[in-house]
């Protein structure tokens, strides 16, 4: 588990500078920040650097010599610091993008907060995480429209998108790369590799069906069944999915620590206040906010009983999944009738888009077998 986090800038003047620190006490000595400069320097690209000051490891990630900003995690002695890179990576993005502002002793916490659950993100998690990134979507998009990019292209385009901002393009398609959403290949005749859409990612809210199927079996009084299951139907029919409302539940609820921990455990049954009270030793300290962003969010209802006990029940959850792109199909035949793309690189499509068939179904095939055997 993390203990704290460091922002220093290095300053061609007045050399290291501290921008922030959380929590407030923690310090690094200066010859161990002068050594994770000295490491950065030698590479002068962005990425991460580790090592060992004491009794404690150091996670140094360098946005690059334009912003020169240093985020430095502090990790105990049997921590391994490559573990945070991709969240590094990301957090980078909104401390460079808040750099005019200084506005750090606010914006650290939450960001603290987040890398310190990296490591144990489920995978549903890891994958809100990939969509929550603006830049992975529009590769994505980019990728539904068009089959294929250039590697080339794909940093120039972003590095142009963002020209006051801060984008690893290496870091950005490696993460995406590793839980499959992208593959990159070489293509005949071509000097650049080409980028290919792996699979795409599904999301959407739908019912809790485990409550709904009996919730006095997960401890819903007899008497309020028929005011939730009402609550649940009114609100699926007139529920519209979009991007906005998948991205508000990302970042509000799925990617918030205490929030997850609340989901957890009301996708398990409905609970009452004291249920809810005994996730503080699970770290949610404070639940009335965590609960208001359900509400907002219009994902929980809550109803009382005769004796003025309340429930506090899951009305919508959220699914987001990887899925086999078939309609990429579409997209390469359209590529190809309207010459838009090399011919061979849509060709080299088709083979990696058979190849991951191929990979899904047989992972598929081993995964019921294992479920038999068990």
């Amino acid at each position: 588990m993390p203990t704290g986090i460091v922002l220093m800038h290095w300053d061609e003047r007045m050399g290291v500078e501290i921008l922030g620190t959380y929590p407030s006490e923690v310090t690094i000595q200066e010859k161990t920040l002068m050594q994770l400069y000295s490491q950065h320097e030698f590479t002068g690209e962005p990425g991460l650097v580790s090592i060992t000051a004491g009794a404690i490891n150091l996670a140094s990630y360098y946005t690059g010599p334009e912003s020169a900003v240093y985020i430095i995690l502090l990790l105990t002695a049997e921590e391994d610091g490559d573990v945070y890179e991709e969240m590094l990576v990301e957090v980078s993005r909104q401390i460079v993008a808040n750099l005019d502002s200084g506005n750090f002793d606010a914006l650290l916490p939450p960001l603290f907060q987040r890398l310190s659950v990296f490591p144990t993100l489920t995978e549903e998690q890891r994958l809100c995480m990939q969509y929550e990134s603006e830049i992975k979507r529009m590769i994505l998009q980019r990728l539904r429209e068009e089959a294929t990019v250039s590697k080339s292209e794909i940093a120039i385009w972003l590095k142009d998108q963002y020209r006051d901002g801060f984008v690893d393009v290496e870091n950005v398609l490696t993460s995406m790369i590793q839980v499959g959403l992208i593959q990159i290949s070489s293509v005949k005749g071509l000097s650049s590799d080409m980028i290919f859409l792996g699979q795409d990612i599904m999301m959407l809210r739908y019912p809790p069906k485990n409550l709904i199927k009996d919730p006095e079996d997960r401890h819903l009084p007899s008497s309020l069944k028929d005011s939730y299951l009402k609550e649940v139907r009114n609100f699926f029919l007139n529920y519209v999915p979009s991007d906005k409302d998948n991205l508000e539940i990302i970042q509000n609820i799925m990617l918030d620590p205490q929030c997850y921990e609340i989901l957890k455990l009301l996708r398990e049954a409905m609970v009452t206040r004291n249920d809810l009270e005994k996730l503080r030793k699970k770290g949610v300290e404070d639940l009335d906010q965590s609960l208001k962003k359900f509400w907002e969010n219009r994902m929980i209802a809550v109803f009382q009983d005769d004796k003025g006990n309340e429930y506090y029940c899951l009305v919508s959850d959220f699914y987001i999944e990887k899925f086999y792109p078939r309609y990429m199909l579409d997209v390469i035949r359209k590529q190809y009738r309207t010459r838009a793309q090399n011919p061979t690189a849509l060709v080299k499509a088709l083979d990696l888009m058979k190849d991951e068939y191929y990979a899904l179904q047989k992972a598929k095939k081993v995964a019921e077998k294992t479920s038999t055997t068990t």
